[in-house]
């Protein structure tokens, strides 16, 4: 860890108040020599996936993580399961309930059932490559969004207070996300996508249960069979095995 509770190498910038994390990550992306996270004690205009709102009111936490990566794109976006599994340790060793928590493909955490963060992740090409990414996170630690503002058929927001009892601020949470994050960055730079895949799996919510992914405006229906090796959600429907590699998700 460096002297500032960091985990050595990593930046922060906290602002008090941003339109959105990620916008910001974008602004600064350029100018950042490091891995840096962007943290804000209120957002304005956050986002969630697809351009949806996601409210951050001053009891929740929202951040962004910005990197520079040097993946090809596609191992590149696999870290939305490095995030994954560094929000599910943070849940757990801030409430020591381990059993409550699992993972919703591709990018939710889920507490007794209910939605309690989201990762979005976007990222800047440069040629081939990809200049910079943006992990973006936001976890309900005491507020959930108003019902009219959740998608059809999607899972209840919940909170971590009000499920759990657990009264965590955003930089406590923050000083559990980030060493465990880095600790699963230097796994997947180090050993690749297999620990992690295998790390997810253990976490997954309804693995071998029967699940629906909606791919624009069509809708498949099978057996949730595995996350394969490159991230896609593979099911097991009535005309055969199907790999998907982006939908949303409904049980």
């Amino acid at each position: 860890m460096s002297t500032d509770g960091l985990p050595a190498g990593y930046g922060r910038v906290h602002l008090t108040q941003v339109d959105s994390t990620m916008t910001e990550a974008a602004r600064r992306a350029a100018d950042l020599s490091g891995p840096t996270w962007i943290t804000a004690e209120v957002q304005t205009a956050g986002r969630g996936r697809r351009g949806r709102a996601w409210a951050t009111p001053r009891e929740n936490f929202a951040a962004t993580l910005v990197l520079h990566p040097s993946e090809p794109p596609e191992q590149v976006a696999l870290r939305s399961f490095v995030a994954a599994l560094a929000l599910y340790d943070a849940c757990v060793a801030a409430t020591g309930r381990a059993e409550a928590f699992s993972l919703k493909w591709p990018n939710d955490v889920l507490l007794n059932g209910g939605k309690l963060a989201g990762i979005l992740l976007e990222s800047l090409g440069q040629g081939a490559g990809v200049s910079h990414l943006a992990i973006g996170i936001g976890v309900n630690l005491a507020v959930t969004p108003p019902s009219d503002a959740v998608e059809a058929r999607a899972l209840p927001p919940v909170s971590l207070i009000g499920e759990t009892g657990a009264r965590v601020t955003p930089d406590e949470f923050f000083d559990l996300l980030a060493p465990a994050y880095a600790k699963y960055e230097t796994q997947f730079t180090t050993y690749g996508f297999a620990p992690i895949r295998e790390a997810w799996l253990a976490r997954a919510a309804r693995l071998g249960k029967v699940i629906t992914a909606r791919i624009g405006g069509d809708e498949l229906t099978g057996t949730f069979e595995t996350v394969d090796a490159t991230g896609n959600l593979v099911l097991m429907t009535p005309t055969g095995r199907r790999a998907i590699p982006a939908a949303d998700v409904f049980f």
